[in-house]
């Protein structure tokens, strides 16, 4: 890409979320490789806290795996851009808090397309941040959705099966889990005292 043209280019925010086991990291995979079929400069971060695929990897739930380089802050990722990127996708946004939002910003107002993935709800049903500004200065959201492990509904939350752990707002390497520790819920269903009513 030409100087003029790298210099012309406008960035831009794009947002996946959703709750546990709802395919974000999925729909970023499938970015990514949509994105180096087309010859374009990508750089792909998660978070040091994710280590189910054995660290420096994205990967989904589905079994979906990229290779990823590992921040421990948001601070950290504009070092990890290399001349000629055109694209950054960040996966595990959750774990990166609030600052998150300035640095995408930033990355997007140097001219680069910016998708992140992560969770946009705590285990306990609440806001979980930077997902919910990020989701309000992006040019594009999608939020997704899971499959309720009770009923078969449509799930906008998880629920974590043993909650004697941490905070759900905490960035701690605990959240990070699968089946054996989460479930995905529909409304009906978030609440865990709803299983022992079934």
């Amino acid at each position: 890409m030409s100087d003029q043209a790298a210099e012309d280019r406008v960035g831009s925010v794009e947002v996946v979320a959703g709750p546990m086991f709802a395919g974000k990291s999925e729909e970023l995979v499938r970015r990514v490789r949509r994105a180096r079929l087309a010859g374009r400069g990508v750089v792909v971060v998660n978070h040091a806290l994710d280590v189910r695929a054995g660290g420096g990897r994205i990967a989904s739930h589905s079994g979906l795996e990229i290779p990823s380089a590992t921040a421990s802050a948001a601070a950290e990722i504009p070092g990890l851009v290399t001349p000629g990127t055109e694209l950054v996708a960040i996966d595990e946004a959750q774990f990166f808090g609030p600052d998150l939002v300035d640095v995408v910003l930033g990355l997007a107002d140097d001219g680069l397309l910016v998708v992140v993935a992560g969770l946009c709800v705590t285990f306990d049903g609440r806001p979980f941040e930077p997902l919910p500004a990020l989701m309000a200065v992006a040019e594009s959201v999608v939020k997704l959705t899971a499959v309720c492990t009770i009923c078969g509904r449509d799930a906008a939350y998880h629920v974590r099966l043993n909650q004697e752990a941490a905070s759900a707002e905490s960035p701690v390497a605990e959240h990070v889990g699968g089946q054996e520790s989460y479930q995905a819920r529909c409304r009906r269903h978030r609440a865990l005292r709803a299983v022992e009513r079934l």
